[in-house]
């Protein structure tokens, strides 16, 4: 049978998608229907097939190729994928997502605005009255110009949990406070510590005065304590403390003291109860202000105690006539000076019956613990502080050169300055 020819070759077929992007080769003519490929292609080498597209099967004709590339387009969505549940979570979790965002923005920019410095140009001393809520005491502090931004300074005490750590009281808020450094001073409690110093040798009852005109407490006194029972010193106390408690803690500080002096007292003391060595330090107190002379003017009087010698102390008459007014404001007549009275140390022998001011510290020490000397008498030299003698004619002497030194003091002399005696000093001999 004569061979016959091969068929005229027709235009190639375009592999299908899903194929490998092999170059295309001369494609191989097989015999069979309609000039049909063979199902496994040609290498573009001429080696034979590709053993890993053995498993892949070639499009027979353009309408297999075309079916088979709209079989590999993208897959829809599954039903589980578009579940109601499924977009809710998707939804929250966007939610969530964004508000972390924010939230993380706005505490850095909280953070950079609770350090920013304040509006303040210099030291500011604010009072906060008790009851006040986190939003009163914003419109107060931005009224006084200690902050500007209240809706910051309310997120950051809500943020730092301080609310209810608010206190009332009176700051003082540095020059360019932060909203921090306010917070914080609130918070803390640094409220301003006012000082109370009570001097040596006062009254009950002119310390009770001085109370009532201190503004910054509150309440009032309605007795005036015992005499000789508050200890002048330095109290610190806050805006609207009750005088009443400032009083307890004079008193209370009083008895601590004396205590602790009594017990150190020198054993042959001629004085049988703290309470007299009140008394005591009381006259001294009132006798001399110089710490140096203290010691001495106690021994004085102890010495004249033992040889049960009169005290004759002016400070003494002085508060027999006038009481706890303390001050006579004029000289003492001699006539007052022989005048009885229960404090009248002219008139009486030892002690008087109670203290005739509130000594100090110091004038307690120098009472219980005087110096041990001789001297029975001094007087004032004319220079703010006394002389002193064993016996009444050096005594003598030291009371003339003091009436010399007064004569010379009323002569003319436009520069001569006499030196102020101290209050209560008798120019007096003692006898």
């Amino acid at each position: 049978m004569p061979n016959a020819p091969f068929p005229p070759a027709g235009p190639p077929v375009a592999p299908p998608s899903s194929a490998r992007n092999y170059p295309p080769g001369p494609p191989r003519p097989m015999s069979g229907q309609g000039g049909a490929y063979s199902s496994v292609p040609v290498r573009p080498n001429g080696m034979g097939a590709n053993p890993m597209d053995q498993n892949r099967i070639a499009p027979r004709n353009p309408r297999s190729a075309a079916e088979q590339d709209r079989a590999a387009g993208p897959k829809r969505r599954s039903k589980k994928a578009r579940h109601p549940l499924v977009v809710a979570g998707n939804a929250i979790f966007t939610i969530l997502a964004v508000s972390a965002i924010a939230l993380a923005v706005a505490v850095v920019v909280g953070k950079q605005r609770m350090e920013t410095p304040g509006p303040l140009t210099q030291e500011k001393v604010v009072n906060i009255p008790r009851g006040l809520g986190i939003k009163d005491i914003s419109d107060l502090l931005v009224r006084e110009g200690v902050i500007d931004q209240p809706i910051v300074f309310i997120g950051g005490v809500v943020v730092l949990k301080a609310r209810e750590g608010l206190k009332f009281g009176e700051y003082q808020f540095p020059k360019q406070a932060s909203l921090n450094d306010v917070i914080d001073t609130i918070v803390e409690g640094r409220v301003v510590q006012h000082s109370l110093t009570i001097p040596e040798g006062l009254t009950s009852e002119q310390i009770v005065a001085r109370l009532q005109e201190t503004s910054e407490l509150s309440g009032n006194l309605k007795t005036i304590p015992r005499e000789g029972t508050l200890l002048p010193e330095t109290y610190k106390y806050t805006r609207g403390t009750p005088r009443e408690q400032i009083v307890q803690r004079m008193q209370q500080t009083h008895r601590r003291v004396l205590q602790e002096i009594w017990d150190r007292r020198v054993p042959d003391l001629p004085v049988k109860t703290p309470e007299d060595l009140v008394t005591l330090a009381s006259i001294v107190e009132k006798e001399t202000g110089r710490s140096d002379e203290r010691t001495r003017v106690a021994a004085v009087f102890v010495n004249r105690l033992k040889n049960r010698m009169r005290l004759q102390s002016d400070p003494t008459i002085i508060y027999g006539l006038v009481g706890g007014k303390g001050t006579l404001g004029r000289p003492i007549m001699k006539s007052e000076i022989e005048q009885a009275t229960p404090y009248n140390t002219y008139a009486i022998d030892g002690l008087p019956p109670g203290p005739i001011a509130n000594p100090g510290r110091a004038s307690l020490e120098a009472a219980a613990s005087p110096a041990r000397t001789k001297e029975l008498y001094f007087a004032a030299d004319g220079t703010g502080g006394h002389a002193f003698a064993e016996n009444y004619e050096q005594h003598q002497k030291n009371v003339a050169r003091l009436r010399v030194i007064e004569h010379d003091a009323r002569a003319p002399a436009p520069l001569l300055r006499m030196p102020r005696a101290q209050p209560g000093a008798s120019p007096r001999p003692l006898r």
